[in-house]
C-alpha cells in the first residue's frame, strides 16, 4: 500500500476577535496532477474517479494511487475549456453510470455538453460513452463555461457560465431566456426536459434552464437539510456570489452586481437592492481584483470526523489559496476558519469521504496534488 506523506496544519479561526485552533494533518495522496478539475467518490469502493482538464479521467485508490482510464470524451481544452466535472449517478448500484461535462466543438464554436459513460472497471475504462445535452447556442472564445452538476430528487442540474460576454446591458447573453449560457438547466437522468421546468411552453425559450442570470457556477452542493441547491459562481473582478438555486429564478447577471470591472475598476450595474426583481446571493465577496473570492468547490460537511464542523459550508478559494470554513448565520454565511492557508494551493474541488468524512481537496494547475484533510 502507498502511505500517504503527511503535514501537520492548522486551521485558524478568523471569525471575531478570538482566535482557536481546530487541529488537523494533510495527507497527501497523490502528487503531480496535471489541471485537475472535478473529483467524486464511488459508492461500491469508497475510491474516487477524477476528471483533468486536458481530458484525461483517472482513478484514486489506497493500494494503486492514480489509475488512467480509456474512453473520456474527445474535448476542446483551450482557454478555461476542456474536461469539466464529474458526478456518479444516484442509481450507480445497478447502472454503473457516470455524468461529466466538458466542452466540444459544436457549429458556432465550442459549447459545454453534458454525457455520461458507464464505469468499466475490469477493463479500465468509461464504457458507451453517451451525450446527453449540448449547451445551445455555441459560442466562439474560451471563456466561463462553468460548469458543475448536482442531483436531487431524481433528477440532474447543471450550471454553466456566461461565455466570457463583457455586454453589461439588458442583452447580456445570461438575460436571454433563448439562452442555456448563463444559466442552471434541469433534466432527467436520461438527458429529457421535464415537463415541469418554469419554462416549458414559453415561446422562445430554452426549456432546459431552471434558473437565469448567472456569470460563472464553479461550484453546486445540496443542502443536506432543507435539500435546496447552493451554487457559487464568480464575479467580475470582485462580487463573487454563493446563490441559493430558486426555479424560475433570475439571478440578475449582469444588471445587479457587486463588482467592477477587470480593467477600470469601474461599477456597471448598482448593487442587489430589495424590490429589484432579482434574487440575491446569500453571501458576496466585497468588488476588486485583491479582495474577490473566486470560489471553485464547495460541499456540505455532513461527515464524523470533525464533529464541530457538522453543517458547515467548505468553499475552495482560487485567488487566495485556501479552503473557507463557513456557518450559516442569519440568513448569510460567516467564516469560521481558513483550512490550508499558507500551504500556497488554488483550490479546485472539495469532497467528503461518506465512510469516515475525511476531506478530500484538489488543488489546481500543473503537476499539483490530491489532499485529505484528517483530524489531527
Amino acid at each position: 500500500m502507498r502511505k500517504p506523506f503527511m503535514t501537520s496544519l492548522a486551521g485558524l479561526i478568523v471569525a471575531g476577535a478570538a482566535q482557536a485552533q481546530t487541529g488537523y494533518s494533510v495527507e497527501t495522496l497523490a502528487d503531480g496532477l496535471n489541471r485537475p478539475w472535478g473529483m467524486a467518490f464511488l459508492p461500491d469502493a469508497g475510491d474516487l474517479i477524477v476528471t483533468k482538464r486536458g481530458g484525461d479521467v483517472v482513478l484514486w485508490d489506497a493500494e494503486r494511487g492514480i489509475t488512467p482510464l480509456a474512453g473520456a470524451p474527445e474535448v476542446v481544452a483551450a482557454g478555461q475549456g476542456g474536461l469539466l466535472d464529474i458526478a456518479v449517478s444516484p442509481d450507480y448500484a445497478e447502472t454503473g453510470l457516470v455524468y461529466m461535462t466538458w466542452v466540444g466543438e459544436v457549429s458556432g464554436g465550442t459549447s459545454t455538453h453534458v454525457g455520461r459513460a458507464r464505469l468499466d472497471r475490469d477493463a479500465g475504462a468509461l464504457a458507451d460513452l453517451e451525450v446527453l445535452h449540448v449547451v445551445s447556442p455555441g459560442l466562439a472564445g474560451g471563456a466561463h463555461f462553468g460548469s458543475r452538476i448536482v442531483f436531487e430528487d431524481g433528477f440532474l442540474y447543471a450550471g454553466f457560465g456566461d461565455r466570457g460576454s463583457k455586454d453589461f446591458s439588458e442583452a447580456h447573453i445570461s438575460q436571454d431566456l433563448s439562452s442555456e449560457n448563463g444559466a442552471v438547466i434541469r433534466l432527467t437522468l436520461d438527458g429529457d426536459i421535464p415537463e415541469d421546468n418554469p419554462f416549458v411552453g414559453h415561446e422562445g425559450a430554452a426549456e432546459a434552464i431552471w434558473s437565469y442570470g448567472h456569470r460563472n457556477i464553479q461550484a453546486m452542493t445540496v443542502h443536506p437539510e432543507t435539500r435546496a441547491i447552493w451554487l457559487a459562481e464568480h464575479g467580475e473582478a470582485g462580487g463573487d456570489e454563493v446563490n441559493i438555486v430558486e426555479r424560475g429564478g433570475n439571478f440578475g447577471w449582469p444588471l445587479a452586481s457587486f463588482g467592477v470591472t477587470y480593467r477600470g475598476g469601474e461599477e456597471f450595474a448598482p448593487p442587489h437592492q430589495e424590490g429589484d426583481g432579482f434574487v440575491a446571493p446569500v453571501h458576496h465577496w466585497p468588488a476588486g481584483r485583491t479582495d474577490h473570492n473566486p470560489p471553485s468547490g464547495m460541499v456540505f460537511y455532513t461527515g464524523e470526523a470533525f464533529a464541530d464542523w457538522q453543517g458547515h459550508l467548505l468553499i475552495g478559494n482560487l485567488f487566495h489559496r485556501y479552503l473557507g470554513l463557513w456557518a450559516e448565520e442569519d440568513g448569510g454565511l460567516r467564516e469560521v476558519a481558513r483550512l490550508l492557508d499558507g500551504a500556497d494551493h488554488r483550490i479546485r474541488d472539495v469532497a467528503i469521504d461518506p465512510d469516515d468524512g475525511f476531506i478530500y481537496v484538489l488543488a489546481d494547475g500543473e503537476g499539483v496534488p490530491l489532499m485529505r484533510l484528517v483530524p489531527e
